[in-house]
């Protein structure tokens, strides 16, 4: 009997090493591993393009604005794996918890890589973190992701 607990208690050791280390490992990779930009598609936006959210209607509208039609964008969206790669004006490699406490009153948010050629025919090419706070999108930092 009592060589019956301890290998139960051996097997319940290693059982709360096992989750310890699993939780562990998400943490440290942030949520979803593997992600990257590679595994996003870029897509162009011109005059014809149908938009998804509030977010690619204010790119189109912008780059109609200023006549820099076709633009190209990959949308991440909330991919936590993405935003650790984002360095910015305001963050290096942050997380959601830290944008959260960044913005207050943060509803959502969405990272887009940004392509066009400008008025002097030079390519572009910048991420932007686009955060909502109180129902309003606006830009929240702006900078590239790290390879």
């Amino acid at each position: 009997m009592n060589k019956t607990l301890k290998i139960i208690g051996y097997f319940l050791i290693f059982d709360i090493l096992v989750v310890a280390g699993y939780f562990a490992y998400k943490t440290l990779l942030g949520g979803k591993s593997g992600s990257k930009p590679e595994d996003y598609e870029w897509v162009t936006i011109d005059e014809n393009y149908a938009t998804q959210n509030y977010v690619e209607e204010f790119i189109k509208n912008d780059a109609a604005q200023k006549g820099i039609f076709p633009v190209y964008i990959r949308n991440y969206g909330k991919d936590p794996g993405v935003l650790k790669r984002f360095v910015g004006t305001n963050f290096a490699r942050p997380t959601e918890a830290r944008v959260s406490m960044m913005y207050k009153g943060l509803d959502d948010w969405m990272l887009i890589d940004l392509k066009y050629k400008n008025e002097k025919d030079m390519e572009v090419l910048r991420t932007i973190l686009y955060v909502e706070i109180k129902g309003t999108w606006q830009v929240g930092d702006s900078g590239k992701l790290l390879k």
